[in-house]
């Protein structure tokens, strides 16, 4: 799919992408006390008590923060929006319980009149495409972004070889499309789900804060790696054409501060305290949302991050990359929910996240143009040293959160496989 290049330039854009993927990742691996979490996880913080931001915050959620006055806040500027005519906010929207809630509410709550807006999954799971087609079926206007299909399996190809995350391509239009249509539209309110930097761990900048200025979206959401630098890649692999890096630009890349003129941005989760179960309850009730038949690849739950086939690898290569899966993720955050304890946490996570994702396996190294062989050659060259070694041809996290019990249950195709 993608054409061979010399071992000069892809060795030269290789080390620029080390170095960004590299910055500012601590060596010693630490836990968080409270919850599973470790410190390997990009821009999180912990204190002197060793207890991770997102476990300060959920704190403050329960004991700190005045939700009343919050709504309050909520009440104020949604009637400053509603009625300008025509649509009067836009929201990001997927068909999964999150975005289904924050859009349902706004609406048949506050009366907003939304434009929802999706960026299309790579390759659609069956239940995605239901939850979907439900969401829209319950009172809802959607337009959904469809980039162009071959250029999008290269921008994630060249993702996965060089950032080690083919999803990347998928955080570029599910940020930037939903500001696209804000501006065309000149509709100057978005809301967007939680802020996931608090909720689970990450830069704590903009915790007391509605939303991030359009300055920190790049560095914060897209990791300092904009499309830009990735069709600066393409470009010097031959990997696009001039006229096609021009076509990426144009769909994934954030709008400028002038071309958005007063468009707020906001946050709900910082106006309602942000409760993914009771999201699912609600999604289930009002737009149909629906869960998978089992639990998903690589954890216990079967509600969240259903829609796409290439998921799951984006989760798997978090665990490749930082030593943190998808178990540890759902985890974390259920142990801040007050819904399971660390020790059942830890139990969790130690049956599930390394957990290789063979569902889709085939479908999806055929998207990204791979072989087995040449997928596992890319995922080694992730592995940190100071998270993973080699014994007896098996890779081995040196770190886990169970403090060195050895797994039960090795399948040959997770976190120990063969070399």
């Amino acid at each position: 799919m993608i054409p061979l290049w010399s071992p000069e330039v892809e060795a030269s854009v290789r080390a620029e992408a080390r170095s960004l993927d590299e910055q500012a990742r601590p060596t010693e691996v630490k836990f968080c006390k409270r919850c599973v979490v470790s410190n390997q996880r990009p821009r999180i913080v912990f204190d002197a008590e060793g207890i991770c931001s997102a476990c300060r915050f959920a704190e403050r959620k329960r004991n700190g923060i005045d939700w009343g006055g919050r709504a309050a806040e909520l009440i104020r500027l949604l009637d400053r929006h509603r009625g300008r005519g025509g649509y009067d906010v836009v929201v990001p929207v997927s068909g999964g319980k999150d975005s289904a809630t924050v859009a349902h509410r706004l609406k048949y709550q506050h009366k907003m009149n939304p434009l929802c807006v999706k960026w299309a999954p790579f390759i659609y799971t069956d239940i995605g495409r239901q939850n979907f087609e439900s969401f829209v079926q319950s009172g809802f206007d959607v337009l959904v972004g469809w980039p162009n299909g071959l250029l999008h399996r290269r921008l994630a190809r060249l993702c996965f070889e060089f950032l080690g995350d083919p999803f990347q391509p998928f955080a570029f239009g599910q940020l930037a499309f939903p500001m696209q249509i804000a501006a065309k539209f000149k509709i100057p309110l978005v809301f967007y789900g939680e802020n996931g930097e608090a909720e689970y761990g990450g830069d704590p900048a903009a915790n007391d804060r509605p939303c991030w200025d359009i300055i920190d979206w790049e560095r914060v959401y897209l990791k300092g790696t904009g499309v830009g630098r990735i069709i600066g890649w393409g470009l010097e692999l031959g990997v696009f054409t001039i006229d096609e890096a021009k076509s990426i630009s144009e769909f994934y890349s954030l709008p400028s501060r002038e071309q958005l003129g007063g468009t707020e941005f906001h946050w709900f989760s910082y106006y309602r305290r942000w409760h993914p179960q009771e999201n699912f309850y609600y999604a289930t009730e009002h737009t149909g949302f629906t869960t998978n038949d089992g639990h998903s690849e690589g954890t216990y739950s079967k509600y969240a991050s259903l829609d796409d086939k290439l998921d799951c690898f984006h989760y798997y290569m978090a665990y490749i990359k930082f030593g943190i899966g998808r178990a540890t993720s759902d985890a974390a955050h259920e142990i801040r929910d007050g819904e399971i304890t660390r020790d059942e946490a830890v139990a969790l996570v130690k049956r599930y996240d390394d957990e290789f994702p063979t569902r889709h396996l085939a479908e999806c190294l055929d998207y990204l143009g791979l072989d087995l062989d040449q997928y596992r050659r890319i995922e080694d060259r992730f592995r940190p040293a100071h998270l993973w070694e080699k014994t007896d041809d098996l890779w081995r996290l040196k770190h886990a959160v169970w403090h060195g019990v050895e797994r039960d249950h090795l399948d040959g195709a997770g976190a120990l496989v063969s070399a």
